[in-house]
């Protein structure tokens, strides 16, 4: 059984068709990339599968259960964690106060939260940054924290949405290296993002969204390939290639 299954869902703002009849699943362990030119639906499609707001239509399974509808927190409850493109941390609160946070929503007191947002941070290598307020990190350890606090929710499900962007290439290849990482411990990973090397590098498949719908969807290699993506990406020039 998928672990996400995404069954034709659609949502409409007005008279704007966001994201039409969107089905894909994903399997445990995988990580499934999604890319598109900017308002494709992308964040659309993440937003309902984590539950800030509902599908017009369409199911969204986790483990077998429909859970299209549900508060962002009940969703959460059941293991699902998500990123956001703009990164908003407590400011005032150090990277560790940040990090328990997400550590008291299954940990059962405070000494336990501690513990498992030190051993987070370790993970995604930010233990020299446990004191710093929030407010003071830059643009990409911001990114970072906002990964660890999903971390410790301990999710089956992470979803990250353009952690990546922004960095330097270092930068860029760093977080690759925490991602496979997280993968590696039994994560299951949807990434939405920009930076092809990343995206490509990372995905087991990908699929590519075009004005809210599916254009395409396999390995990265037979992905970048195809006619509808690069007309799609670059101009019908290159579709016609």
């Amino acid at each position: 059984m998928p672990l996400l299954e995404v069954k034709n869902i659609s949502k409409s703002f007005g008279g704007l068709q966001a994201v039409r009849s969107l089905s894909f699943a994903v399997e445990p362990g995988e990580i499934l990339g999604i890319i598109g030119p900017n308002g494709a639906g992308k964040t659309t499609a993440f937003n309902m599968i984590a539950g800030y707001f509902p599908p017009d239509t369409g199911e969204v399974r986790f483990k077998g259960e429909n859970i299209a509808g549900l508060r962002a927190w009940d969703i959460s409850h059941r293991k699902i964690a998500r990123t956001f493109q703009l990164s908003k941390p407590f400011g005032d609160l150090t990277v560790l106060e940040n990090v328990m946070v997400g550590g008291f929503h299954h940990q059962g007191s405070r000494t336990a939260a501690r513990r498992k947002a030190e051993e987070v941070l370790g993970f995604v290598g930010m233990t020299d940054r446990l004191g710093t307020e929030a407010h003071n990190l830059t643009v990409v350890d911001r990114k970072r924290l906002e990964v660890a606090r999903c971390l410790a929710t301990d999710p089956e499900l992470l979803m990250l949405d353009e952690v990546v962007a922004g960095a330097t290439p270092t930068e860029a290849l760093a977080m690759m290296e925490v991602i496979r990482k997280i993968q590696e411990r039994g994560v299951t990973i949807i990434m939405v993002e920009h930076v092809m090397r990343v995206v490509m590098g990372l995905s087991h498949r990908v699929l590519v969204l075009h004005h809210g719908e599916t254009i395409a969807i396999g390995e990265p290699q037979t992905v970048s390939r195809d006619p509808v993506v690069l007309k799609a990406y670059l101009g019908a020039r290159y579709g016609n290639a």
